[in-house]
C-alpha cells in the first residue's frame, strides 16, 4: 500500500492581497501625479539643461576659495561624527528597555518614543533645533544625534533580542551578576552587528550633513544654499565635488572597517 500524503496547508491569501494593493497603490501614484515626461525631453527643455550645466565649469580653484571649502568640509565631518556618536550613546541606552530588559512596558513606550525619534527626517528636526540653538552646526549636529538615536536605537534593540539567550542563562544560573552577564555573555554575540549598524548610519549622516546646510545648519551645505542663491555657480561646483570627494572617501572607509569587523 502506497502511503497517502497528508492534506496540503491551507492557502494564506494575504500575502497576494497585499502584493496587489501595493501594485495598486503604484499605479494610482502615477495616475494622480502630473509627469510631463514628454516636457522634460524636449529640445528646449535639454538646451536649458546644457546651459545650465556649462556655468558650473570650471569649478573655482582659487587658494582663499578652496581653504573656505576645506573649513567647512571638516565641519560636515564633524557633525557626522559627534551626531554618529551621541545617537550609538543614546541608541544603546534606549536599546536596552526596547529590548525588554527592563519590563514588557517599557518596551511598548521605549518602541514608541523609537519611532517618533526616527519618523521626524534630519530636516525638520534642524529647522525645530535652530529655534533653540541658533544657526550653525550645533543644531545640524543635534539633529543627526535625535533622528540616528532612534534608527540605531531599534536596530540595536532587535539585535539585543536576536542574540542567543543561553549564554546569558547559564552565567545567571552560576551565580553572576545580570550586569556581568549581559556584558560578557550576550553584547559580544551583537557587537559585530552592532558596529556594522553605526557605521552604515555614519555614511548616512555625512551625505545629511552636507545637506543640512541649506537650512542653516553649517557645513558644505550652508555653502552650497549661499552660492546658487547667489548664483555663483562655479563655487557653487566647487563645493559640490567636495561633497563628492568627502561622501566617496567616508563609504570606502566604512566599507573597509565593516569588512574587517565582520570577518
Amino acid at each position: 500500500m502506497t502511503p497517502q500524503l497528508p492534506p496540503p496547508p491551507p492557502r494564506s491569501w494575504g500575502t497576494p492581497l497585499l502584493l496587489l494593493a501595493l501594485a495598486a497603490l503604484v499605479v494610482a501614484s502615477f495616475a494622480s501625479l502630473p509627469l510631463q515626461w514628454s516636457a522634460f525631453f524636449t529640445p528646449e527643455a535639454l538646451a536649458s539643461g546644457a546651459e545650465f550645466l556649462a556655468g558650473f565649469t570650471p569649478p573655482e580653484t582659487g587658494r582663499a576659495f578652496l581653504a573656505k571649502t576645506a573649513g567647512a568640509l571638516w565641519e560636515t565631518l564633524a557633525m557626522s561624527l559627534v551626531g554618529t556618536l551621541l545617537a550609538v550613546i543614546g541608541g544603546m541606552l534606549l536599546a536596552l528597555p526596547a529590548a525588554g530588559r527592563i519590563g514588557r512596558v517599557l518596551r511598548g513606550l521605549t518602541r514608541a518614543l523609537l519611532n517618533i525619534l526616527r519618523s521626524i527626517p534630519e530636516l525638520v528636526w534642524a529647522a525645530l533645533l535652530l529655534v533653540a540653538a541658533g544657526l550653525g552646526p550645533f543644531a545640524g549636529t543635534l539633529a543627526l544625534a535625535a533622528h540616528t538615536s532612534g534608527v540605531l536605537g531599534r536596530l540595536f534593540a532587535d539585535a539585543l533580542e536576536n542574540v542567543e539567550p543561553l549564554p546569558e542563562a547559564s552565567l545567571r544560573t552560576n551565580g553572576a551578576a545580570p550586569l556581568a552577564a549581559f556584558l560578557y555573555a550576550t553584547l559580544p554575540q551583537a557587537l559585530p552587528q552592532m558596529l556594522s549598524y553605526t557605521l552604515y548610519r555614519w555614511e548616512n549622516n555625512i551625505r545629511a550633513a552636507a545637506v543640512l546646510g541649506v537650512v542653516g545648519a553649517g557645513g558644505l551645505g550652508q555653502m552650497l544654499k549661499y552660492h546658487l542663491s547667489l548664483f555663483q555657480m562655479q563655487s557653487a561646483a566647487t563645493v559640490v565635488i567636495a561633497m563628492l570627494l568627502l561622501v566617496a572617501s567616508v563609504d570606502a572607509l566604512s566599507f573597509a572597517l565593516r569588512r574587517t569587523l565582520t570577518r
